[in-house]
C-alpha cells in the first residue's frame, strides 16, 4: 500500500485517469465488490453520498472503511462530483479542484480504466434517460469553448475572478510586444462624448508624436502649483494636441501624464489599471432588471421581488456618486445618465411599477424606465412569473433599445444586465448597440434545482428551464465581463461547484448537449461584492442615528398578541433572545427549514424566541407557486411543533428603513439573525445584519460561507443538517450567557468585516474599472468578439426562438395599445445644452 507521503504527491501531480488504475489495484479486493454493487441497479445516476453510502454497506468494517478513505482510492472517490452508471461501465466525473474535471470510465468486471472526454461523458449521462437520442450522431452539440481559441485563461484555481488583473497582464504584454501602443493611441483618438474630443486628438495620432506631447506637457505642469485648475493651461494643452479629460487642476493632469508616458514606455498591469480608471469613458450607463416589480416602496415581499431591486438601486445610487466623482477629477462638465430599465405593470398593486419614467431617490441623473410587455392582442397587464417571461422579452428588447437611444440621445457606454432575463434583454441590446456588456447572474437555477438539466422535461411546464438555461448561456458567452459577488458564485468551494461551473459542460437529453459552455478560467469573471445602504443600515449603537419614529411599531410587531393581516403567533417571554429570519418564502430560503429545526430543538427553544419575516399568511392570495407550499408548509409546522408563544410570523415588509430598525431592535435584545437558504449567490440581508451590528448565522452553501469568518465575524451553518445547525445557534446563545462579552465580540468582528471589504463604494469602483478595461479589450479583440457572437446569433436565432414558442402567452384584459416605435436619436455632433431626461426633470 502506498506511504501517505506518496499518496500526496500522486495528488498534487497525477491526474485521475493516471492515478485511478493504482489506487484501485492497492484496494482491489474491496473495490471488486463496491463496484459490483454499484451496478446491480442498472442504469442510474449516483452522486458522492450515494457512492459512499454503498461502499459503507459492502465494507462493514469501520477501520477497514476509515484505511480505504485515507488511501488514494479514498481520495479518487472523493473529488467525484456525481457518476454515471451504464452497466457495466461506470462514469465518474472527477473535480480534483475547483473549475477543473476529468471523466474516466471504470469497467466493472476487470475494473480496468479509460479517460473519457466530456462529450463521452455526458452521453452516458443521456443514456439514462434517453439512450435513443444519446446514441444519435446528430445530436446537436454545444461548444462555445471553440470560439475562444485565440484568447488567453487563467490556470490557477485561486486566479478565478480576478478577471481585470489578468486581462491588464495580458493587455500589457501585448502593448510591450507590438514596441509601443498604437492601439491604444486609437482607442484615446476614439474618445468622444456629446460631440467633444476626449484626450487628445488628430494631431496626436502617432505614439512618438503623443510621446513627445507628453514628455513637454509633464515638464510644463512640473513649474506650476498643484492645484493649478486646468482652465488655467487649456489653451496651451490644446495647441499642442490635447484636448480635456486629463484632469481638474495641475495635479491630477500630470499624473493622469504619467500613466500614459508609463504605460508606452515600459507597460505594466498597474499602471494600467490606474490609466483606464482615469481615461474619461464612460458617462451613460444602462441597468436591466425586468421580471417581478421593479419599484422603490411597497414593492419588497411581492412575487419574483426581493434582494436584487435593493441591488440594483443601492448599486445605481454608488454608480452615480462615482462618476460625479470621476468626471469633476477629469475635469470636465457632463452629467452622468443612468437608467435602470424594467418592465411596466399596468395592474401595479398599489406600486409605481405603471409609472414610465421615476427618478430614482438619492440620485439627480438616475432613473427608473419602464416598458410594457407588448403580445399581438396589446399590452399585457398583469405580473407573470420570471418562469413564463420569455415570450415578451424579443419585443422588449426593440422597444427598449429604441428608448434607450432616444432618452440618452445617443448610446450608452456601458450596459449591465441583471437575472436570466436582463441579462438575455441585455446582450441583445448591447449586440444591437455595440455598447461594452457586464451581466450579473444573482442566482442562476440549474443549481437551485438538483438534476434539473437532466430532468428538464418533466420540469419545463412548470419552470420552462429550457429556455432559462438557453438564455443563460447565451448571456454568460455575449458578456465582455462578468460580476460575481463571490468566488463561490464562480467556482463553489473544494467539495462543490460553483453556479457558473456547472455550465461548464451538461447536457438537456432529447434537446442539445453542452460540451463547453463557460469556462470559469476565463478572464471575464471578476468579484465585486455589494454593500448595504449604509445610510439606512448602519449599527445598533449608534444611538442618535436610529429611527426612533419606528419605535413603537415594531414594538407592536413583535410583541402584540393581535393576529391580523400582518402577523401571527406570538412571544409569551418578551425577554428572550430573539432569533431573526427575513427573506421571500420559497423553497431554497428555506424559512421553513429554520422553523422546523427550532421547533424540534427543545434547548434552543428554551434560549431564545424565533421571528420570521416572510411573504403572506393565506396561501391564496399568492401567485407563486413555491410561495403557495412553502405557506401551507409553515402553518403546519407551527401546529406539529405546538409553536405559538415561541414564534412571530410578520408578512413580508417593504419599509427599508424600518426593516433596518427592526435589525437594530433585535440586536437590543442580544438576537441574532439567521439566513438558512439551502443555497444563496450572495446574501443581501447577510450583509444588512451585520452592518446593524447583529451577529448572524448563515448558509454555508454559496456566497455567504466567503462573507463571514466562521467564529470571528459571525458562524456558518450547513442547511443541509438541521439538528447541528440548531446546536451551534443554542452553543451561541447558551455562551452569552456564560459570557456577557462574546456576543460583543461576534457583533464588533461583523462590522469590521464588512468595512474591509463589502460596501458600495468599493463596489463601484471596482465595477466603473471593469468597463474601462474591458470596453479597450473588446477593441484588441475585435474579431475574436465578432465571430463568436455569430455562434450566438446562430444559437439564438434557430434554437432558442423555437424553444420561447412552447412556452403559453399569459392572457388578460389587454387592451390593443399600438406602440409608437420612438425615432433613433442619431449621435450629436455638437454639444447639448440640456439632454433629454434634464428637460424632463430639470438639471
Amino acid at each position: 500500500m502506498a506511504t501517505s507521503s506518496s499518496s500526496s504527491i500522486m495528488k498534487r501531480s497525477d491526474s485521475i485517469v493516471d492515478s485511478m488504475p493504482d489506487a484501485l489495484r492497492q484496494s482491489r479486493y474491496h473495490m471488486k465488490k463496491c463496484f459490483l454493487k454499484y451496478v446491480e441497479k442498472g442504469n442510474r445516476m449516483m452522486k458522492l453520498h450515494h457512492i459512499m453510502q454503498e461502499m459503507e454497506t459492502v465494507i462493514d468494517d469501520k477501520d477497514e472503511q476509515a484505511q480505504l478513505l485515507d488511501s488514494l482510492i479514498g481520495y479518487v472517490l472523493r473529488t467525484t462530483q456525481e457518476a454515471a452508471v451504464v452497466p457495466p461501465y461506470i462514469a465518474f466525473a472527477s473535480r480534483p479542484n475547483p473549475g477543473s474535471w476529468e471523466f474516466v470510465k471504470v469497467n466493472s468486471n476487470d475494473l480496468s480504466v479509460e479517460g473519457i472526454t466530456a462529450t463521452d461523458y455526458l452521453k452516458f449521462k443521456e443514456t439514462i434517460v434517453d439512450e435513443t437520442w444519446a446514441n444519435d450522431e446528430n445530436a446537436l452539440e454545444i461548444d462555445f469553448g471553440s470560439m475562444d481559441f485565440n484568447l488567453p485563461n487563467m490556470s490557477l484555481p485561486d486566479s478565478i475572478g480576478n478577471g481585470v488583473n489578468f486581462t491588464s497582464k495580458f493587455i500589457t504584454s501585448k502593448l510591450y510586444a507590438q514596441s509601443g501602443g498604437q492601439q491604444l493611441v486609437e482607442y484615446l483618438l476614439s474618445l468622444n462624448h456629446q460631440g467633444e474630443n476626449l484626450m487628445i486628438n488628430d494631431t496626436l495620432n502617432t505614439v512618438s508624436k503623443l510621446k513627445a506631447a507628453l514628455i513637454l506637457a509633464h515638464a510644463s505642469l512640473s513649474s506650476l502649483p498643484n492645484d493649478t485648475p486646468y482652465q488655467s493651461f487649456e489653451l496651451r494643452f490644446k495647441e499642442w494636441g490635447f484636448e480635456k479629460g486629463w484632469g481638474d487642476n495641475a495635479e491630477r493632469a500630470k499624473a493622469t501624464i504619467r500613466c500614459l508616458l508609463e504605460v508606452l514606455q515600459a507597460p505594466d498591469p498597474v499602471n494600467l489599471e490606474a490609466l483606464f480608471s482615469r481615461i474619461p469613458n464612460i458617462f451613460n450607463v444602462v441597468l436591466f432588471s425586468i421580471h417581478g416589480y421593479f419599484g422603490q416602496s411597497n414593492v419588497l415581499g411581492l412575487p419574483d421581488t426581493g434582494g436584487q431591486v435593493v441591488y440594483v438601486l443601492d448599486q445605481v445610487v454608488a454608480m452615480e456618486e462615482e462618476l460625479l466623482m470621476r468626471i469633476k477629477q477629469q475635469g470636465l462638465n457632463f452629467k452622468p445618465q443612468i437608467l435602470v430599465v424594467t418592465r411596466l405593470l399596468p395592474d401595479s398593486k398599489g406600486t409605481k411599477c405603471n409609472q414610465q419614467l421615476e427618478p430614482v431617490t438619492n440620485t439627480k441623473h438616475s432613473h427608473i424606465l419602464r416598458l410594457p410587455f407588448r403580445t399581438e392582442k396589446g399590452v399585457l397587464r398583469k405580473w407573470i412569473s420570471r418562469f413564463d417571461i420569455y415570450p415578451y422579452l424579443e419585443n422588449f428588447t426593440q422597444d427598449a433599445s429604441a428608448k434607450i437611444v432616444e432618452m440618452m440621445e445617443g448610446k450608452p457606454d456601458l450596459i449591465i444586465g441583471n437575472y436570466t432575463d436582463g441579462n438575455l434583454v441585455a446582450s441583445l441590446v448591447a449586440s444591437k448597440l455595440g455598447t461594452t456588456l457586464g451581466t450579473i447572474a444573482h442566482a442562476l437555477e440549474k443549481t437551485k434545482y438538483e438534476d434539473s438539466d437532466m430532468n428538464w422535461k418533466q420540469l419545463d411546464p412548470k419552470y420552462h428551464f429550457s429556455c432559462q438555461f438557453t438564455a443563460d448561456m447565451i448571456a454568460m458567452n455575449s458578456a465582455d465581463f462578468i460580476i460575481t459577488s463571490t468566488f463561490q458564485e464562480i467556482a463553489g468551494s473544494k467539495d462543490r461547484p460553483g453556479q457558473y461551473e456547472s455550465h461548464t459542460a451538461f447536457t438537456l437529453p432529447g434537446l442539445y448537449r453542452v460540451v463547453s459552455g463557460i469556462n470559469v478560467f476565463d478572464p471575464k469573471f471578476n468579484i465585486a461584492s455589494p454593500g448595504a445602504d449604509q445610510t439606512v443600515y448602519f449599527p445598533y449603537a449608534e444611538t442618535q442615528k436610529r429611527f426612533t419614529t419606528f419605535r413603537p411599531a415594531i414594538e407592536e410587531l413583535l410583541f402584540s398578541k393581535v393576529e391580523n393581516d400582518e402577523h401571527i403567533g406570538y412571544l409569551e417571554d418578551k425577554n428572550k433572545p430573539i432569533i431573526f429570519s427575513m427573506a421571500r418564502l420559497d423553497t431554497v430560503k428555506n424559512i421553513t427549514g429554520l422553523t422546523e429545526w427550532f421547533g424540534a430543538n427543545k434547548r434552543l427553544r428554551s434560549l431564545v424566541n424565533l421571528v420570521v419575516v416572510a411573504g403572506f399568511f393565506d396561501p391564496s392570495k399568492s401567485k407563486d407557486r413555491e410561495e403557495m407550499a412553502e405557506i401551507k408548509k409553515m402553518h403546519l409546522l407551527i401546529e406539529k411543533y405546538q409553536l405559538k408563544g415561541q414564534i412571530r410570523w410578520i408578512a413580508a415588509q417593504t419599509d427599508k428603513k424600518r426593516n433596518s430598525e427592526l435589525y437594530r431592535f433585535i440586536a437590543d435584545s442580544k438576537g441574532a439573525f439567521v439566513q438558512p437558504a439551502l443555497y444563496e449567490a450572495f446574501g443581501l440581508t447577510v450583509i444588512e445584519a451585520m452592518n446593524c451590528g447583529l451577529p448572524t448565522f448563515a448558509t454555508n452553501q454559496g456566497g455567504p460561507a466567503e462573507i463571514i469568518v466562521d467564529g470571528v465575524s459571525g458562524f456558518q451553518i450547513d442547511p443541509n443538517h438541521g439538528d447541528e445547525s440548531s446546536n451551534k445557534i443554542a452553543d451561541f446563545f447558551q455562551k452569552c450567557k456564560e459570557d456577557p462579552g462574546y456576543w460583543n465580540r461576534i457583533s464588533e468582528g461583523g462590522l469590521k468585516r464588512i468595512y474591509e471589504c463589502y460596501t458600495w463604494k468599493i463596489y463601484a469602483n471596482k465595477v466603473l474599472n471593469m468597463g474601462n478595461i474591458y470596453m479597450f479589450w473588446r477593441r484588441l479583440n475585435k474579431e475574436q468578439k465578432e465571430a463568436k457572437q455569430r455562434y450566438i446569433e446562430l444559437f439564438y436565432n434557430l434554437h432558442y426562438k423555437n424553444l420561447v414558442r412552447t412556452v403559453p402567452i399569459a392572457s388578460d384584459e389587454a387592451q390593443p395599445a399600438p406602440v409608437t416605435r420612438p425615432k433613433p436619436a442619431t449621435q450629436p455632433t455638437t454639444r447639448r445644452t440640456k439632454s433629454t431626461l434634464e428637460r424632463l426633470f430639470g438639471a
